[in-house]
């Protein structure tokens, strides 16, 4: 079974139109992670100098996602949809077929 954040990085892939950003929880501490066209960085904690490493770690608890119109800037993002569950993000993943 692929990871939360390999499924979500793949997501981004199939819809380079959008980014994402997770609201988790990060082994108790809260950290936003933004996705974009398969690639994902913390913007709380150190990313990981190897792109393939996801930045959301088996066992994050996921708070909300938001979905933005890609490019974002975070001076005036465009939100698609705020504060989903991952309940409500699988079945968008599910459409994309990951």
């Amino acid at each position: 079974m692929n990871s939360i954040g390999y499924r979500l990085e793949q997501y981004t892939i199939k819809r380079p139109q959008e980014v994402l950003i997770v609201h988790a929880e990060v082994e108790g501490e809260p950290d936003e992670i933004t996705i974009f066209k398969g690639f994902s960085s913390s913007l709380v904690r150190p990313t990981a100098f190897d792109p393939e490493v996801p930045m959301l770690p088996e066992g994050a608890k996921i708070v909300a996602i938001d979905r933005l119109k890609s490019p974002y800037t975070p001076q005036s993002p465009v939100y698609l949809a705020q504060g989903l569950t991952w309940e409500q993000m699988q079945v968008l993943l599910s459409q994309v077929g990951v």
